[in-house]
């Protein structure tokens, strides 16, 4: 049977408001949709205000959920049931978009029927989410075994069943070294080093990558002419995406702040994959914690900071459900999902064809993959803190459009790296190098201690002895003159050039803190000034020589937070923003053809447990100033989507408003064009 007559393809408008409708149901689940109603399930999704619903064909467990003669389809299915089919029969018949879902390195089915295909770790365990035979886990399988081929007949078999699809999700694609037979024969074809746990890694790329390509290949043959989606391989680190953007048509992020993922994750993926070009979909859950707590509802609050975040990042909303066994919605859990996605379509009309701002480049090194580490996250929580409009960007990213670059304390300054930042600061641009990104090729042992960049404010750049230091800042708002401050982790030496403007000195302590020797509970006392720098600028250029990110991260002092500020009002004076309100306050500025529209949110995450961050409640703004940079006085300026018109004025440069709101999320919309 084909789905011909059954019109799986919608629409050619990229999903705006998804449901990740999970269905990982265990083979002894017995009345696997057996209340299902096709009437119901439609009309659900659509008074929730959502457009596309992901539907599983493949879980887990390995079963199938379609009409199929293969073995692994359902048990718990009644004979003449085809669950998928109906599924999108009922939401295409609303206008509603149908990707499906495939679950790829975890098949609890092929595992028990192939205990050969799990992956073999260098100890010969079985790659497993658990030590213990006795405790329930997914087993993970090796994608250099026949397995491969065992998907890719999976696969075929939906494509032909359902095509044109709206979409394929292959999910658990991660690098999944192995020591199995096929895949130590393949490292050796390749010239690897089986024995080597580097080259292991590489050639389980290198068989990612191949996948990749061929699953992508099936599935473009499979899509639509006007489709806006193709194939998504979930769990694979979004540093990755510059390469593997070919077997892609667009980016899905997966990020539940509850479920581990944090509510740091996404304000620096989005601003990673945003400049890409490709659209991104963003999917969170409603889910109390994670995948799986499919007994809990998160907060609304919570569900609206997490869909408003990804709106003011320019990314669509999703948000992760699961499905009764039975086939039936739950009620609170559409109510829950209907009430924000209601805010989310008010705001869309306002943002159609709209791009985010950006005027700073945060630059990363992708073998952090998504785990940025403590200086990246520092560097997005203190830049979101001071409004700063920025990209996160990779070291061969094209700087050009940026009026400021940032590189931080984790990102490696190689030649290139050097090269591109040279000319880019010669061509008009500023930098800002934070602790080793001042040097170029490291700071290690035997390292000659080369300047990242020619014509620094400073000179004398090399590591310091290891020990404690304070910071007396100079011309910093916020932070006493007279008060050093505790400057954490390890610093480099540097001195201020004549001309340059130092914002921070370093003071020394009495003495280092050793074991046999020190003062107090914590660090030795500050003693005397030194002649070194720890904060310069000049000539377009900030030099950082102290770690400020990470220990801003790690510490939060907010003298840290005020110093990287200092340095980039001496960087760029005049912001596309500024606004004043709470430090929480996250903004964002998008372009429209009408206009240009600042979004305001606040929400405030407080560490209810010993390992969840909550959200319960908006957090009102009262009375903040808002400064948009714009050379013309614009018609009019409204608060969206409450449709308030605000007072406003125009100094010629900015246009000045005050936005009182009690929502949580709002939008500052400027018609100036």
């Amino acid at each position: 049977m084909t789905l011909g007559d059954v019109s799986v393809h919608t629409s050619d408008r990229f999903p705006r408001r998804t449901v990740h409708l999970d269905f990982h149901t265990g083979p002894d689940i017995p009345d696997v949709g057996r209340d299902f109603d096709p009437v119901t399930f439609a009309r659900t999704f659509q008074d929730a205000h959502v457009d596309s619903v992901t539907l599983f064909a493949k879980c887990h467990h390995g079963h199938l959920y379609y009409g199929t003669d293969r073995p692994e389809r359902h048990p718990g299915l009644a004979p003449d049931q085809d669950l998928l089919t109906e599924q999108v029969r009922a939401l295409n018949a609303v206008g509603i978009r149908t990707p499906i879902y495939l679950s790829l390195q975890v098949d609890e089915y092929a595992a028990r029927e192939h205990p050969e295909w799990i992956a073999l770790g260098e100890d010969l365990k079985l790659a497993r989410w658990s030590a213990s035979a006795f405790e329930a886990a997914w087993n993970v399988l090796d994608m250099s075994s026949p397995y491969a081929d065992h998907f890719a007949d999976q696969l075929d078999e939906v494509l032909r069943r359902f095509a044109p699809v709206d979409g394929i999700f292959i999910d658990m694609c991660w690098n999944q070294p192995s020591v199995s037979r096929w895949a130590v024969d393949g490292m050796r074809r390749e010239g690897l080093d089986p024995a080597d746990a580097d080259h292991r890694d590489r050639y389980a790329d290198l068989v990612a990558k191949r996948y990749m390509a061929r699953y992508s290949a099936m599935v473009e043959k499979a899509l639509p002419a006007d489709a806006v989606q193709g194939v998504w391989f979930n769990s694979r680190p979004k540093t990755g995406l510059p390469e593997e953007r070919q077997f892609l048509r667009h980016v899905e992020v997966e990020g539940l702040p509850t479920g581990g993922w944090g509510y740091a994750f996404l304000p620096y993926v989005a601003r990673f994959v945003r400049p890409l070009g490709l659209p991104v979909l963003s999917h969170t859950g409603r889910f109390h914690e994670s995948w799986g707590d499919n007994a809990a509802l998160k907060p609304g609050a919570a569900l609206l900071y997490e869909c408003s975040q990804m709106l003011a990042q320019g990314l669509t909303s999703g948000v992760g459900d699961v499905l009764h066994p039975r086939g039936v919605p739950a009620r609170a859990a559409y109510e829950l999902i209907g009430s924000v996605y209601r805010h989310i379509a008010r705001c869309e009309p306002f943002l159609d064809g709209g791009r985010v701002v950006s005027e700073v480049a945060l630059v990363v090194d992708p073998a952090l993959g998504d785990n940025p580490g403590a200086g990246n996250i520092g560097a997005v929580r203190a830049l979101q803190q001071l409004r700063v409009q920025f990209d996160v960007v990779p070291p061969t990213a094209d700087l050009g459009g940026y009026r400021a670059v940032v590189v931080p304390e984790s990102t490696p300054v190689d030649d290139e790296l050097a090269e591109r930042l040279d000319a880019y600061r010669r061509g008009g641009g500023a930098v800002l190098l934070v602790g080793p990104a001042l040097l170029r090729n490291g700071t290690g042992a035997g390292v000659p201690a080369l300047p990242a960049l020619p014509g620094l404010p400073v000179e004398g750049l090399a590591p310091a002895p290891v020990g404690e230091s304070f910071l007396a800042c100079q011309n910093v708002p916020g932070v006493p003159e007279d008060f050093p401050v505790i400057g954490h982790g390890s610093r480099l030496t540097a001195r201020a050039l004549p001309g340059a403007e130092v914002l921070a000195r370093v003071v020394a302590p009495y003495f280092p803190r050793s074991w046999d020797r020190f003062c107090g509970h914590s660090y030795t006392p500050p003693a005397d000034p030194t002649d070194e720098a720890a904060v310069v600028v000049g000539d377009g250029v900030a030099v950082v020589t102290v770690p400020l990110l990470e220990a801003f991260h790690e510490h939060g002092l907010e003298a840290y937070r005020r110093l990287l500020g200092a340095a980039l009002d001496r960087l760029l004076p005049d912001p596309v923003l500024r606004a004043g309100g709470p430090v929480h306050l996250e903004t964002t500025v998008q372009r429209t053809a009408t206009g240009t529209v600042v979004h305001l949110i606040s929400f405030v995450p407080s560490r209810e447990t010993p390992e969840l961050d909550l959200v319960h409640d908006p957090f009102p703004l009262l009375d903040v100033p808002v400064a948009l940079r714009l050379a013309d006085a614009p018609r009019s300026v409204r608060l969206q989507p409450a449709g308030q018109d605000l007072p406003w004025r125009h100094d010629g440069a900015y246009v000045h408003v005050r936005v009182t709101t009690p929502d949580g999320h709002a939008m500052v919309v400027v018609d100036h064009d």
